[in-house]
């Protein structure tokens, strides 16, 4: 039996540490439905990206980090207005290891962006927050984020991954795309909103066309 070369098995092993470093540093998000990404954040805005730019991450010169300050041009928001006016930059992470968020600044494409005002009044915005490019939203999504959706933001929205599947209080909705479709974003998330009666109880309501297949929500018998 020929024997490994000491280098193969040096980069080898050099290889799967720095895949299990990448691994262990990649970013994590648990699967969310638009509406409760949107109850969550402080901040909801249409808007175009104008510029980038590298900043350091605080004042601290000891602090390595980097952030990336965009600069944008609100068109419309939706969440938020009690704590600020209009938005001139929001800041990402540089790393996407840190869930950094990478925008096209071309000031053409129009996003959807959702985040957290920092204390210091900064716009913060990662991959966990729902940031979409504003065309591929469904009309049902777009006309939801004026109301509709927070209308809904004292229900629970669970993920169902396989069946049973079922409620566990009457102010729950169950999310079904990854039973259905086996994919978490589809006709449930970008039509339907999960919205609390006048009873206490939620359950899940289709605004826009509806979908193109036919919708089942297994909380109800």
């Amino acid at each position: 039996m020929t024997p490994v070369p000491s280098t193969l098995l040096f980069s080898v092993l050099l290889l799967l540490t720095h895949r299990i470093q990448e691994l262990v540093e990649a970013c994590s998000c648990a699967p969310a439905h638009p509406q409760q990404l949107i109850c969550d954040s402080a901040l909801v805005i249409r808007a175009k990206i104008s510029s980038e730019k590298v900043v350091p991450a605080s004042d601290d010169p000891l602090d390595t980090h980097k952030m990336i300050r965009y600069e944008i041009k609100q068109i419309k928001m939706f969440k938020g207005f009690e704590k600020l006016k209009d938005v001139q930059y929001v800041y990402t992470p540089f790393d996407s290891s840190l869930c950094g968020v990478k925008l096209e600044a071309n000031n053409k494409k129009q996003y959807l962006l959702t985040g957290q005002i920092l204390s210091d009044g900064k716009v913060l915005i990662h991959l966990c927050n729902y940031i979409e490019p504003w065309d591929d939203l469904s009309l049902s999504q777009k006309k939801s984020l004026n109301q509709r959706y927070q209308m809904g933001c004292g229900c629970k929205i669970t993920t169902c991954y396989m069946v049973p599947c079922s409620i566990t209080a009457p102010n729950e909705c169950l999310w079904t795309d990854w039973l259905i479709e086996r994919k978490l974003y589809g006709h449930q998330a970008k039509h339907y909103a999960c919205i609390k009666r006048s009873d206490g109880t939620c359950s899940w309501y289709r605004g826009g066309p509806p979908p193109e297949k036919e919708f089942i929500d297994i909380s109800e018998p």
